[in-house]
């Protein structure tokens, strides 16, 4: 089993011409849900509404087979994005938090929710920037257990971080237990401007001593690892739009990594750190030909 932590929300997806569309969303649903299609078993650690769209939000999480380990509805309404696409199929984000569902995870509440036989656990995206959520963040990571794998995907949003102070706080807080972190070329831009994306998951590798998967695009995945440095070809695919590729991956990792009964104790096997990275790359890829986040099932995938 895997838990997830993280934001529950709805997009609002903006096409090219303006026509609006809405879908479930928030990284880590996305992520959840993923790991729920593939065939293990997913828990979610986030605040989902009393209200329609939060409803939306739990019908759609059970009908994956994702269990909501936060098992009471909140008041505060639900958590908006607004996903605006570019001609690529790239989509730009805005946020509507304050106040809303996603915020009312305390430490307290993610503490209670968190489950110590899950063989992982996934953090990132708003987790890491918006309190409460992000010190509820902070006191999972030390609260793990040491057979845990902790993923940790930073999924940086500029346009909600005018203070970068909560993020850094958050994310340097992880680099001590993390196993997994997987980064964006948006990611390193935004987090090590200085320095070329490679030069940057380098220094995130040497800080964390983690495996680092640096996702670049139709460039692959490139591997970083206490061993060695490699890089996973992208096969080409007709995109729709990027929406939850990224998630997508990191589920698909994580899936492939239970099924096959490896633990914390075998991130730093190339060979097995390779096979998942590919696993991933492949229900990214068809993630990608659909419009929105949603994630293949095992069975398409066979």
């Amino acid at each position: 089993m895997i838990q997830v932590m993280g934001e529950a929300l709805i997009d609002i997806i903006v096409s090219p011409e303006g026509e609006i569309d809405s879908v479930v969303g928030g990284g880590p649903v996305n992520t959840a849900r993923t790991i729920a299609r593939l065939g293990i078993q997913a828990s979610f650690i986030g605040g989902i509404s009393q209200d329609a769209l939060g409803k939306r939000v739990r019908r759609l999480l059970d009908s994956d087979g994702v269990n909501c380990a936060v098992e009471t509805a909140c008041p505060e309404p639900t958590t908006l994005a607004i996903a605006t696409l570019d001609e690529s199929g790239a989509a730009a984000y805005q946020f509507l938090m304050n106040g809303t569902s996603s915020l009312s995870i305390t430490p307290d509440v993610a503490l209670k929710a968190l489950d110590h036989r899950a063989m992982a656990v996934h953090i990132g995206t708003l987790a890491l920037v918006f309190r409460p959520l992000s010190q509820a963040t902070r006191a999972v990571i030390p609260a793990l257990s040491t057979h845990q794998l902790l993923m940790v995907d930073p999924n940086a949003r500029p346009s909600v971080m005018n203070d970068p102070t909560e993020f850094w706080e958050t994310f340097n807080a992880s680099l001590v237990r993390a196993d997994v972190i997987k980064v964006s070329g948006d990611d390193l831009d935004y987090m090590f401007p200085e320095h070329s994306n490679h030069e940057a998951a380098v220094e995130i590798q040497k800080k964390s001593q983690a495996v680092v998967l640096f996702t670049d695009g139709s460039q692959g995945v490139h591997v970083f690892t206490e061993l060695e440095d490699f890089s996973c070809d992208v096969p080409s695919v007709d995109v729709v739009d990027t929406v939850g590729a990224g998630d997508s991956f990191s589920g698909g990792f994580l899936s492939h990594w239970d099924s096959r009964g490896w633990t914390r104790a075998d991130i730093q096997d190339c060979a097995k750190v390779r096979s998942a990275v590919n696993f991933g790359i492949k229900v990214a890829g068809i993630t990608c030909q659909r419009a929105g986040a949603m994630p293949p099932f095992a069975n398409e995938l066979e």
